[in-house]
C-alpha cells in the first residue's frame, strides 16, 4: 500500500542550444538511449523515459525517434555503444548511470547528454556544478551513493542485533570505491562492522553469497550498481535461499520479492531525463539545464519476504514506509 507519493523533480530553466543534426530527418529529430542493462529488465525505465518525452509534447515514431543501445549488463561495450550513437548523428543522448554518462561524455562534448546517476555528478567530474553544468551534459543525480547510512540505520531498525554487514559490491564499477568508504564510515559511527563483498558477473553472484555465509554476515546491502539491477532476480533468490535479510538500493528490488529498500525513485528519475531531452529539442542548451536532485525517497518493505526470513518488522518502521508490499 502507499502512504506518501513519490519522488518530485523540479524543472529547470531554458535558453538556445544549435540542433544542427535535426537536417538529417526534418520534423523528427533522433535521440539515443544508451543503458548498461537489458530492455526486457528495464522496460518500465524505458516507459518512464517516453512519459518524459510526451510530457514535453514528443512522442516516439510522431515527431521524434529513439535509437537504442543496451550493453546488457556489460559495462565495457558501453563507449563502443555510444560511439555509434554519435556515428548517427544524434541530437542528444539520454545516458544511464554513471558508466553510461562517462561512456556518453567521451564520445562526444557537442552532443548534448542528459543522465541518470546514482553517484555525485560534481565530486567524480561529470559536471562542473549542479546548478551550472557548463558544458553539454546535465541530468538527474539520484544520489543513492550517500544513502548507506541511512541503509545501515534501516536495517538496525529492523534487527537490532545486527553487527556484522556485507556490502555486495562491483569491482568493474569505478563508483564502487566511494560506495564502500561511505559504507565503512557509516557503520563505524552506528558501531557495525563491514565486510566487502564483490560480484562482476552470474557465477561470481553465486560465490559472493557463499563468502557471506563464511564471513558470518548478519544481513547484506546491496549497492546501487547497475549490473545488480540487471540480475536482480538472482540475487533475490539467493538471499532467499541463504536466509540472508537485505536491503537494497531501488525499489524494484523489494517488487520482485527482495527484503527492503531506500532510495528516490528510478522511474521518475527517468522521467525527468526525458522531459530533459524534450526541453533541449525545443533549444534548451544542457549547460543552463541544472542537475536535479530528489526531494524524497521511498522506503519500501515487503511484508512476505520478512515472514520468510521469520523477521517481524516493527510497526513503526512499516508506518514510516512508503510502500509495504503483503
Amino acid at each position: 500500500m502507499k502512504r506518501r507519493e513519490f519522488i518530485t523533480l523540479l524543472g529547470g530553466a531554458v535558453s538556445a542550444w544549435p540542433l544542427a543534426a535535426r537536417a538529417q530527418q526534418p520534423g523528427r529529430p533522433t535521440i539515443g538511449f544508451l543503458h548498461y542493462g537489458s530492455p526486457e529488465t528495464y522496460a518500465h525505465i524505458v516507459s518512464a523515459f517516453r512519459q518524459g518525452l510526451r510530457d514535453s509534447g514528443f512522442i516516439e515514431g510522431q515527431n521524434v525517434a529513439v535509437e537504442y543501445r543496451w550493453a546488457n549488463g556489460q559495462y565495457d561495450r558501453l563507449p563502443s555503444l555510444a560511439a555509434d550513437l554519435v556515428h548517427h548523428q544524434v541530437v542528444a543522448i539520454a545516458a544511464a548511470g554513471f558508466v553510461g554518462a562517462q561512456a556518453a561524455n567521451a564520445a562526444t562534448t557537442t552532443i548534448p547528454v542528459v543522465f541518470a546517476s546514482g553517484v555525485d555528478p560534481v565530486a567524480s567530474g561529470v559536471v562542473a556544478s549542479l546548478n551550472r553544468p557548463g558544458s553539454n551534459i546535465t541530468g538527474v543525480s539520484l544520489i543513492s551513493l550517500e544513502l548507506a547510512a541511512k541503509r545501515l540505520e534501516l536495517l538496525r531498525e529492523l534487527m537490532p542485533q545486527v553487527h556484522v554487514v556485507a556490502l555486495l559490491i562491483n569491482p568493474d564499477n569505478p563508483s564502487t570505491g566511494t560506495e564502500l568508504t561511505d559504507a565503512e564510515a557509516a557503520a563505524r559511527a552506528l558501531g557495525l562492522q563491514i565486510r566487502k563483498v564483490t560480484a562482476s558477473n552470474e557465477r561470481d553472484l553465486d560465490a559472493a553469497f557463499a563468502t557471506m555465509q563464511t564471513l558470518r554476515v548478519d544481513a547484506l546491502i546491496v549497492s546501487q550498481d547497475g549490473y545488480y539491477i540487471h540480475r536482480r532476480d538472482q540475487i533475490i533468490a539467493l538471499a532467499a535461499r541463504h536466509a540472508m535479510p537485505a536491503v537494497y538500493s531501488w525499489r524494484e528490488y523489494p517488487a520482485a520479492g527482495g527484503l527492503m529498500s531506500y532510495a528516490p525513485s528510478l522511474t521518475e528519475g527517468y522521467r525527468q531525463v526525458g522531459i530533459y531531452i524534450g526541453n533541449i529539442l525545443k533549444g534548451a542548451k544542457p549547460a543552463d539545464l541544472p542537475v536535479e536532485q530528489p526531494t524524497k525517497f521511498e522506503l519500501v518493505i515487503n511484508l512476505k519476504t520478512a515472514k520468510a526470513l521469520g523477521l517481524d518488522v516493527p510497526w513503526f518502521l512499516q508506518q514510516r514506509a512508503d510502500e509495504v508490499i503483503e
